[in-house]
């Protein structure tokens, strides 16, 4: 059998060890006599677990005391209307770093909840290729919303814009623990698991404790400070995802943290960015070097017909999820954490391939 390397934007890869981890105790956790998936979120096995999944969460990514850890479900779509409903409460006004989709459907959650949305800086003018550089920051807001990695334009922050005196809040769902970042630097940070942490269903929101409790009246499942109070257990958690997440982490702690595992990515994505620039067929879509994304890499032949056919042939290869989002066509290599190294290698030999394939037939 052909071997697979799966390159899909998420749920994405997960690390092999973890999954037979998942597998070995999947009939009895620890012990217990009953799967993970069947324990009560009430009782002492997933408090100790969801414990220890914060604590080594904290670990990885420096996280003050004085910042809640919240182990939420609906996804980072949710977050995009319960951040602005709990931090939106003074001026109503949200200042916008607009880098791509992602950020323009936070604007529009935002929105349906009343809040105004001011663009501060956008990449409009590029079609999204390029980062915004400029920022724009005529008032004070109740807060900056970022996103940190664009997985569809691909595109990445490596340095934080300077946001002044704003709270700064970010959606970090396709690169928290792949891109080292200071906590200390944002308000609140949300990202969804699907990406680098572990299955879809688990939602990770970091908030500093002194924003929440601000505003009365909120929906209880989108009120931070009460889901703080219930340790995220205001209703019956996803057990089964902070389970695997919490195993994800204690994988990234063995391999050196977040460091290690950025000098790793860097390293993927620089062998598949070195062929596309080196390339007469293959071209990035990401020109500028600075604003590329170790995360998430689209590129395209300019050839719709040509991209399709590349897409059937990996596929046929073993190379999987290539096709690139329908926002956008071509093609995308999406390489999360727990993504080979050999993935890539072997992506770029299938390439120079169809390469040559290609140069033969013309």
């Amino acid at each position: 059998m052909t071997r697979i390397y799966n390159f899909a934007a998420g749920p994405a890869v997960l690390p092999t060890s973890v999954i037979k981890k998942v597998q070995s105790e999947l009939l009895s956790f620890q012990n217990s006599g009953m799967s993970v998936l069947e324990i009560s979120h009430r009782s002492s096995l997933y408090t100790d677990m969801v414990q220890e999944a914060e604590a080594d969460l904290r670990t990885l990514m420096d996280i003050p005391a004085n910042y809640d850890v919240l182990f939420q479900q609906g996804g980072a779509t949710l977050q995009f209307t319960a951040v602005p409903l709990n931090l939106a409460n003074k001026a109503n006004c949200i200042g916008l770093i607009d880098s791509g989709h992602w950020s323009q459907r936070a604007a529009e959650e935002a929105k349906l909840v009343g809040k105004e949305i001011n663009i501060i800086a956008s990449g409009a003018n590029s079609d999204y290729t390029q980062l915004p550089q400029e920022i724009a920051l005529n008032q004070k807001y109740d807060y900056v919303h970022i996103t940190t990695n664009n997985t569809i334009e691909g595109t990445m922050y490596c340095q934080l814009p300077d946001v002044e005196n704003n709270l700064l809040v970010g959606d970090m769902s396709s690169n928290i623990l792949g891109q080292k970042y200071n906590i200390r630097d944002f308000g609140l940070v949300y990202a969804g698991a699907q990406k680098n942490i572990g299955p879809a269903g688990l939602t990770v929101v970091i908030v500093r404790h002194d924003l929440i409790g601000q505003v009365s009246g909120l929906p209880s499942m989108l009120d931070y400070a009460k889901q703080v109070t219930k340790k995220s257990a205001l209703n019956t958690p996803p057990v089964f995802a902070i389970y695997t997440a919490g195993l994800v982490f204690k994988w990234l702690l063995e391999l050196g943290g977040v460091d290690a595992i950025q000098k790793l990515n860097e390293q993927k994505a620089q062998v598949l960015y070195d062929y596309l620039d080196n390339s007469k067929l293959f071209k990035a879509a990401v020109a500028k070097k600075t604003d590329r994304s170790t995360t998430n890499i689209p590129f395209v032949t300019g050839d719709a017909a040509l991209d399709a056919r590349f897409v059937a042939q990996a596929t046929e290869n073993g190379l999987l999820n290539l096709k690139g989002h329908r926002l956008v066509g071509g093609m995308r290599a999406s390489l999360y954490n727990a993504f080979p190294l050999e993935g890539v290698q072997e992506l770029v030999r299938f390439m120079e391939q169809f390469e040559q394939t290609v140069g033969d037939n013309k």
